[in-house]
């Protein structure tokens, strides 16, 4: 029903259902932002590194968990011996105080932590986001205020602190990165609910969703055939907004005390740990630290790409305020040029008459 509704566009407009022309459009859109594209390619590191981290530990030969005594000085206190915090050949970033575990091998497996928790959190939130925003508004008056109302209450609930107290009264045993991710994904989905209502709402009074709806194709149906496809640019663009900020989340829990505990690696807990450690052995704070503000900054950068990329009126605006400043310039210009001519035109005959 759509495709032959789309048939019969002017050209030159653009739909909000995506199709074969619709990602190349997409990818163009994106290719054309240097920034977004160094993000990527940031970011497409970073998972690489995340999931080849046994490889390369094994490269080094070290284990994340693996104590080093007799690489620690225990009369200054568990500095690591040598220079610039133990780093040698068989150590290539130094070791950790106190225990000597290895930093290197640490930092990849804690990037694995970091991201599969921040990616497994947004997963749970676009889920639950879509299901409950698209059912608010096909459902009947009842329905959509029990689910704005619920809605409601979860965006007003706090985030972290919601999060230490589901924390801190869940078994050590179950497993704690998925529960991390759980815990993130369960309390912070109400924003994009709201956003996937909203843009339900609008997608319902489109015609090619009404002439869906009259064919006698049922509710859901319809959401999943015609609504869902228009959905997927701004659920993506949030999604890619909610990574960074998950992860975020997660290092903060995990330096508070209650995200993922020893001896699994996290970002987050080896802040915890190096905050008395910044002066003997500063390594040990900037490595983390840096990891997550590369790692932020790019998926960052990357999601505004992405919304940039998805949102065609976005292009347009773009388009049009290039135009209207090149329709300045060459409006001054002219304007230039005719003045230059006037005044040529005046002071000729007082140079005749001389």
């Amino acid at each position: 029903m759509s495709e032959a509704l789309l048939a019969t566009q002017t050209p030159g407009t653009e739909t909000a259902v995506p199709g074969a022309s619709g990602a190349r459009q997409f990818w163009r859109r994106l290719r054309a932002q240097r920034a977004a594209l160094v993000a990527a390619a940031v970011g497409a590191l970073l998972v690489l590194v995340a999931l080849a981290a046994p490889l390369l530990t094994a490269i080094e030969g070290q284990d994340p968990t693996a104590y080093h005594p007799s690489l620690i000085d225990s009369a200054r206190g568990g500095v690591p011996v040598g220079p610039l915090g133990g780093i040698s050949g068989d150590h290539w970033l130094g070791v950790e105080p106190q225990t000597g575990r290895d930093l290197f091998a640490r930092l990849v497996y804690g990037a694995r932590v970091s991201l599969g928790v921040a990616l497994a959190a947004t997963v749970v939130q676009v889920t639950i986001g879509v299901v409950v925003g698209v059912a608010a508004a096909l459902g009947n008056r009842w329905v959509d205020q029990l689910l704005s109302r619920i809605t409601d209450i979860i965006v007003a609930l706090p985030l972290m602190i919601m999060s230490l107290a589901l924390l801190a009264i869940v078994p050590s045993s179950f497993p704690r990165p998925v529960l991390v991710a759980l815990v993130i994904g369960l309390i912070a989905w109400g924003n994009i609910a709201k956003i996937v209502r909203a843009q339900t709402l609008t997608l319902k009074g489109l015609d090619y969703v009404s002439a869906s709806r009259l064919s006698g194709w049922g509710t859901w149906r319809v959401a999943r055939r015609e609504l869902l496809p228009g959905l997927a640019a701004p659920v993506i663009t949030y999604a890619a907004i909610l990574v960074p900020q998950n992860i975020t989340v997660e290092a903060a829990l995990s330096f508070l005390g209650v995200g993922v505990k020893p001896p699994t690696p996290s970002w987050g807990q080896m802040l915890t740990a190096a905050d008395v450690w910044y002066q003997a052995a500063p390594q040990y704070l900037l490595l983390p630290a840096g990891a997550l503000f590369v790692t932020v900054l790019a998926l960052t950068v990357l999601g505004d790409g992405v919304r940039t990329a998805l949102d065609p009126r976005a292009a347009s605006r773009l388009r049009v305020g290039t135009g209207r400043r090149r329709e300045t310039k060459a409006d001054a210009s002219v304007t230039k040029a005719d003045a230059s001519v006037a005044k040529a035109d005046t002071s000729a005959p007082e140079g005749g008459a001389s």
